[in-house]
């Protein structure tokens, strides 16, 4: 890596399920295009709060259903760039070229309905957060609520996706 015009010459930056937490993103991935030489790649990938990050989807679903202030905690919400138009005009309102975005699909499997609600009893995060908020009757409408809406197998256990949406561009030369 050599420093010319302010860029440290790197071949490639990444930033990985971080581009929804930084206050100023925009600061970030212009940040990303600086240090990358010209015709690198810069690239990030993000969580889709907004629709198949299915196991948070369930949650949330849920909770406004039952209480639509719950809202303002939501990922999906909270979070623009969860989606695929709002993280590709970051990267081209960034400087750089041949933006694309794709969808990145993983199983979450989970052994059956306990295995995927008890992550959610732990308290940290916004999801848990507010959960372990609630009177234990809304706790237990609210369990309730998303065991009615997901699709078991027979076995009782679930099969649900998480997505992360990934965006990559190149530094113009």
């Amino acid at each position: 890596m050599s420093g010319v015009s302010g860029r440290l010459d790197c071949d490639a930056a990444v930033a990985g399920l971080v581009l929804n937490f930084v206050p100023k993103s925009e600061l970030a991935a212009r940040e990303m295009r600086r240090v990358v030489r010209s015709g690198g790649v810069v690239g990030a990938y993000v969580w889709d709060y907004a629709g198949k990050m299915e196991l948070m989807r369930y949650f949330w679903d849920a909770a406004v259903e039952l209480n639509a202030d719950a809202r303002a905690l939501d990922e999906g919400i909270r979070f623009p760039l969860c989606r695929p138009e709002p993280l590709a005009a970051l990267f081209r309102q960034a400087g750089l070229s041949g933006v694309e975005v794709r969808a990145i699909d993983a199983p979450t499997p989970f052994r059956d309905f306990e295995d995927y609600w008890t992550p959610f009893l732990g308290g940290q995060a916004p999801a848990p957060g507010y959960c372990m908020s609630l009177a234990e009757e809304m706790r237990a409408a609210l369990r309730e609520r998303i065991r009615a809406k997901l699709p078991f197998g027979r076995d009782g256990s679930l099969k649900l996706v998480a997505r992360a949406w990934a965006v990559k561009g190149r530094v113009p030369t």
